[in-house]
């Protein structure tokens, strides 16, 4: 059982560095993941904020982790142009971009009176 979960586990973990090989706008991700923690750390973000942030942040992971998924999935299917696969990927890259522009509103909710705040000082 316990080696099930391991298999299990270990396969998610190579999923995710799959997707961090091979996607460029994971690696962007993961830079502005990193930029919003040490942001939120200067500016001492507190409680629910961190839990708006890091939401956002997993909104965009998991959309750009299933975008991933479906790019593969229909590239096994065919490799030939297919407007309904062209279709769905597209949906699922407007979904990545839908997170992202919410985590950017979240972002800028969070951190701009703080660096206002900063900058007046």
């Amino acid at each position: 059982m316990l080696r099930l979960k391991w298999r299990s586990f270990r396969c998610a973990l190579e999923g995710l560095v799959f997707m961090m090989k091979t996607q460029i706008h994971a690696r962007w991700h993961a830079m502005a993941s990193v930029m919003v923690v040490v942001l939120g750390i200067w500016l001492q973000v507190e409680g629910l904020e961190w839990m708006m942030l890091m939401l956002a942040m997993g909104m965009v992971w998991v959309a750009e982790a299933i975008n991933t998924a479906l790019e593969q999935a229909c590239d096994a299917v065919t490799l030939e142009r297919d407007e309904r696969i062209g279709r769905a990927k597209d949906v699922a890259a407007g979904a990545v971009l839908l997170a992202a522009v919410f985590a950017l509103a979240v972002g800028m909710i969070v951190f701009v009176p703080r660096v206002w705040e900063r900058l007046a000082h």
